[in-house]
């Protein structure tokens, strides 16, 4: 899937849990086309474990000082606990002019974290195009109208957030056509791609999209 804005990619790291070794083996070559990679202070262990080279770091630095570092690195060092990690890199990426993100380590361990930098990309998601990527899925919120396409028989959900009205699907096994759905009502999850054009459109309300990898 492609990001919304016409510029290159950047790779934003989080200290949930680290892609897995062979996905980063796998990746490897994808990452070094990100025009930079960022870091929250907590990732920096995994990524220079896997030789996976940082532009910039961010963070209060409390779980890895910065004289332990031993090689050359733009930092900025935010103390302000009213925000998150999350929350301060995106604000620093979108002040140095970056649009499109691909956030790993998002998810796994604490989720009320998950849930947290879920709700963060949300407050960001006009001014960046924030795609999350695991070990099983990509995931993002959706446009009013959006499209993507994905192999046949891969699995596709679509979770409200907490609600989205008049949804209109096509190319899924199951079409929704007017659909209403509501967290803790109906949710559209383990849908599956019939392997042509995939077309989300919703009229109010807020879309959370799974596509399986």
């Amino acid at each position: 899937m492609n990001h919304r804005f016409k510029c290159s990619e950047i790779g934003l790291f989080l200290n949930g849990e680290p892609p897995s070794f062979f996905l980063l083996q796998e990746e490897k070559q994808k990452f070094s086309y990100y025009k930079k990679i960022f870091a929250v202070d907590g990732a920096f262990y995994y990524l220079n474990k896997s030789g996976i080279s940082v532009d910039y770091l961010i963070g209060d630095f409390d779980s890895i000082p910065i004289k332990k570092i031993r090689f050359k690195r733009k930092f900025f060092i935010t103390y302000d606990q009213k925000y998150t990690d999350f929350d301060k890199a995106l604000n620093i990426i979108h002040k140095k002019g970056f649009l499109n993100v691909n956030v790993w380590g998002a998810s796994g361990k604490e989720q009320d974290h998950f849930i947290g930098n879920l709700s963060t990309a949300l407050k960001y998601k006009k001014k960046l195009s924030i795609i999350f990527h695991d070990k099983y899925h990509s995931y993002f919120f959706s446009e009013k109208k959006t499209f993507f396409y994905q192999k046949k028989g891969k699995k596709i959900s679509l979770l409200p957030f907490p609600e989205v009205t008049e949804l209109y699907t096509n190319g899924l096994k199951y079409p929704i056509k007017n659909g209403f759905l509501k967290i803790g009502k109906n949710i559209g999850i383990r849908n599956e791609s019939n392997g042509k054009k995939i077309e989300i459109n919703y009229k109010k309300g807020e879309l959370l999209i799974f596509v399986e990898k």
